[in-house]
């Protein structure tokens, strides 16, 4: 016989009430929480949209590091210069992404260096030069220019007349991206081209080819005063565009935040289009070249034809700016220069 538990009262104890329910609500509650406060933080740090440029035209797609957007930026610049048409922009950009990926490499095949790994042995020039992304450019259009016919020839066979490769058809597969590409360069396609940034580089340096300290040199013993953001802007679109563009520190505007900025007033006889948009063109190739420019350049904002690019909300692109614009300037503002 079984025994009968012993308390008081009669019978045995009545169970405890159940708080399983409450408890499932509160833990479901607390994992939203959670999950909420995750998404936040990763917000918060910049990681769900990474940094990069990407150009969208009615024509297709295409994405790339941010470096290789500001060299292919310099190459159309250095065409836009002078004066030549879409079609050396893109045998250009193309010949680029086969020779290096339009980065500026520090070596390569025996000697060649740099965008389009050219060899100091055949006379291109010195290291030191063809590093330079603007030297390096001239010197390929000095040799496209003298292809006769060459904006009606294959691309491949234009690149190859002037690149002598071991590939001569190694081109021809960069033509759709290339032509792509140049539509947004050129200024052709407005808005198309877009660069998430995150955090400014430091400036005056080269992210992908940091300059070696002299062997010898003494360390040194305090950190140089950081060059003007205004002015190293200035000294770059002179050495870029030439005189297809003026830069001039400081601007009238209603735009919040442009204390520290310079206007780009393109020349609306620069470009080889002669037709009634080509001022508009012309301004939307320089509008496109600073946001390549603005992780290295420390470019907060960017204006021009009713549209603006905010650095903080990159990730958006070129978003609706009913005052302030014009299509006579490009206006950009920059982040404030650290001194000492």
């Amino acid at each position: 016989m079984a025994r009968r538990k012993s308390g008081g009262g009669d019978g045995d104890a009545a169970p405890p009430r159940r708080r399983r329910p409450l408890r499932a609500v509160l833990i479901g509650l607390l994992v939203l929480a959670v999950v909420a406060a995750g998404l936040y933080w990763l917000r918060d740090q910049k990681l769900l949209s990474p940094e990069g440029c990407s150009v969208k035209t009615p024509a297709g797609e295409g994405t790339l590091e941010i470096p290789q957007a500001a060299n292919a930026a310099t190459i159309a610049a250095v065409a836009h210069s002078r004066a030549l048409p879409d079609r050396a922009v893109t045998i250009s950009l193309a010949t680029a992404m086969q020779e290096s990926k339009i980065r500026n490499l520090a070596g390569g095949d025996r000697d060649s260096v740099g965008l389009f790994q050219q060899r100091p042995s055949q006379g291109w020039g010195t290291v030191q030069q063809i590093m330079d992304p603007v030297y390096a450019t001239n010197k390929f259009l000095d040799g496209l220019v003298k292809v006769p016919g060459y904006t009606r020839l294959p691309l491949t066979d234009a690149a190859q007349q002037v690149q002598k490769s071991g590939y001569p058809q190694a081109y021809a597969k960069h033509e759709s991206k290339a032509t792509l590409l140049a539509s947004a360069l050129t200024g052709r396609e407005a808005a198309a081209l877009n660069c998430v940034v995150r955090d400014f580089a430091e400036p005056d340096t080269d992210e992908e080819n940091p300059s070696p300290a002299p062997a010898g040199a003494a360390p040194a013993t305090a950190a140089p005063a950081r060059p003007d953001r205004a002015q190293v802007l200035s000294d770059r679109v002179r050495r870029e565009f030439g005189r297809t563009v003026t830069p001039a520190a400081g601007y009238s505007s209603t735009i919040k935040g442009a204390e520290n900025a310079v206007s780009l007033t393109p020349d609306p006889t620069a470009s080889t289009d002669a037709g009634p948009d080509a001022e508009r063109q012309n301004g939307w190739a320089v509008a496109h070249w600073a946001v390549t420019q603005a992780q290295k350049l420390g470019i907060e904002t960017v204006a021009y034809d009713g549209r603006i690019w905010r650095k903080a909300k990159s990730e958006d692109g070129w978003k609706p700016q009913p005052t302030g614009t014009s299509t006579k300037l490009v206006l950009v503002s920059l982040a404030a220069s650290a001194k000492g």
